[in-house]
């Protein structure tokens, strides 16, 4: 059995669509989700979806090996980041060469980078009267939105769409491809 570990930051619906959508197969699973925030919403999901969700520290992720250590416990066949904020430190891209993807609510390259996730790729998006958008499952570098791009998906912006109807477009679009695209990257 493939084994998944997820990253999340904020509300988890990303990490519950994945969860969900490998609770239905043989053939792969959710077994850890980490969360760098106490207070994110992914931490409820995961207890009613019954899966080990671990909220940590930046002293676990950065300066020990707290979190390498329990990576090479789990040994995941791919660790997913689902709206996970911070960089993944080098000695776990080490540690899981090509192993480590993330999705990103933008058609990469555009509207990537530090400080460009959620409402804040949305509103970019939006100001700039682009007429599309979509979503990038990029490999994870030592950059943030820089590695080899697996896979997009683009829906069309109208004139009157708000941020916050794109961001509802960009939802649908992560539900129904990420975890396809997780589920061929397992069986490759």
């Amino acid at each position: 059995m493939k084994q998944i570990v997820i990253f999340a930051s904020g509300s988890g619906t990303n990490a519950e669509n994945l969860i969900g959508y490998f609770q239905d197969r043989s053939g792969a699973s959710v077994v850890q989700v980490l969360t760098n925030n106490p207070h994110a919403k992914v931490i409820e999901r995961c207890n009613r979806l019954k899966v080990s969700c671990l909220a940590f520290n930046r002293s676990a992720f950065f300066q020990t090996d707290d979190i390498l250590d329990l990576l090479k416990f789990k040994n995941p066949d791919l660790i997913v980041l689902a709206g996970f904020l911070w960089m993944v430190p080098e000695k776990i891209l080490k540690a899981f060469p090509g192993k480590i993807i993330n999705i990103h609510p933008a058609l990469l390259p555009n509207y990537g980078g530090k400080g460009m996730y959620g409402m804040y790729v949305h509103d970019a998006v939006i100001a700039n009267k682009e007429t599309e958008s979509g979503i990038s499952i990029h490999h994870v570098n030592e950059r943030y939105d820089e590695g080899v791009i697996i896979f997009q998906a683009k829906c069309t912006i109208d004139p009157s769409d708000s941020a916050e109807d794109l961001a509802a477009k960009i939802h649908q679009l992560e539900m129904e491809h990420f975890p396809r695209v997780v589920e061929s990257l397992l069986n490759d």
